[in-house]
């Protein structure tokens, strides 16, 4: 069953993690979604944690939840930047309110941290904050990627293969 007529955002800043970013980004394109790449507008270009440069089309400001089926967070140190942006905090928490698909790898758990997605949901995220995780309010649960409602979370890239077959169930509805 195709995916095809979705739109997913996907959310850049510098320091990002490479194959947290592409990976889902190719992915969501092989399945047919229309993938927009969406900045914090700090920029037009961010730059990876090993310098590889992502050109956004837009920037959160400048889009609206009801536009889109969900978003993906990549990790890497780009979370810490994400979360000073009050645009981008809400864009998710209002994906999530909505019952989107609120998708987040690694250290993206920051962002759903300061978005105040997590309480009472179950996640997982990289080991170095799972107390931060634990302490927003979710029982972590160390597994390649977990699903709560609409909410899913993976650790790190070795889980991308899991992140992305629960994305794309999610889009097809299951």
């Amino acid at each position: 069953m195709s995916v095809g007529g979705k739109r997913i955002a996907i959310l850049a800043e510098n320091l990002y993690q490479e194959l947290e970013l592409w990976y889902p980004y190719y992915r969501l394109k092989e399945e047919g979604v229309e993938v927009v790449l969406v900045g914090t507008g700090s920029s037009d270009t961010y730059t990876s944690k090993f310098g590889y440069p992502v050109r956004v089309s837009t920037t959160v400001d400048k889009i609206k939840p009801e536009d889109f089926d969900g978003v993906v967070i990549p990790g890497g140190y780009a979370p810490d930047y994400m979360r000073r942006y009050p645009a981008l905090l809400r864009f998710v928490r209002e994906l999530f309110n909505q019952g989107k698909i609120v998708a987040a790898i690694c250290h993206a758990g920051w962002v759903l941290v300061s978005a105040g997605v997590l309480k009472g949901k179950k996640a997982t995220c990289y080991s170095a904050i799972k107390d931060d995780i634990v302490n927003a309010g979710a029982e972590y649960i160390d597994a390649e990627v977990v699903r709560d409602g609409n909410l899913i979370t993976s650790r790190a890239p070795d889980d991308l293969p899991a992140f992305m077959r629960e994305i794309i169930s999610a889009l097809r509805g299951n």
